[in-house]
């Protein structure tokens, strides 16, 4: 995995630093969007906040990342697909998040849909967030449900 974590930092003209191959191998490892706690729980006391932020901004900045909004005003992030660079995020598609677990996860193969805007107007960014139970929750008996969308509620 290290040289797959390299190759990227190498791609997007990053040094390779020990914490920027360690956060990337915890995206790489990931099931779905992290939120920036997670990934400091993940990398434990190698880090710091502060740390975790900067490297946030800078893989953000140079494509390796994408940053999805979420309802209570909190980003959550997810590796970015194989096209994105510096100049421009090519990851135009849905986001789902899981009304049960919380799980945020980047639906690859459905497309935002286009938005005819007034006259004028310019679009910037476009964002989808589809809200509802993953497939995981689906399976769960009814009190699993409850104690796992209580336990994702207290995150917030």
């Amino acid at each position: 995995m290290e040289k797959e974590t390299q190759s990227v930092l190498k791609k997007h003209n990053l040094s390779v630093t020990q914490v920027r191959v360690r956060i990337l191998e915890i995206f790489l490892n990931a099931n779905g969007a992290l939120s920036h706690s997670e990934i400091e729980k993940a990398g434990g006391t190698t880090f710091d906040r502060v740390t975790v932020y900067r490297t946030l901004q800078v893989f953000e900045e140079k494509g390796v990342i994408h940053a999805i909004p979420t309802a209570d005003n909190s980003v959550r992030y997810a590796l970015c697909k194989e096209t994105c660079t510096e100049q421009h995020h090519h990851d135009n598609h849905v986001h789902f998040v899981c009304n049960i677990c919380g799980k945020t996860v980047c639906l690859d193969n459905i497309s935002i849909p286009s938005v005819k805007l007034p006259e004028g107007f310019l679009p910037g960014q476009v964002q989808m967030i589809v809200n509802g139970t993953c497939d995981v929750c689906q399976s769960l008996p009814a009190s699993s449900k409850r104690r796992l969308s209580e336990a994702s509620s207290s995150k917030k």
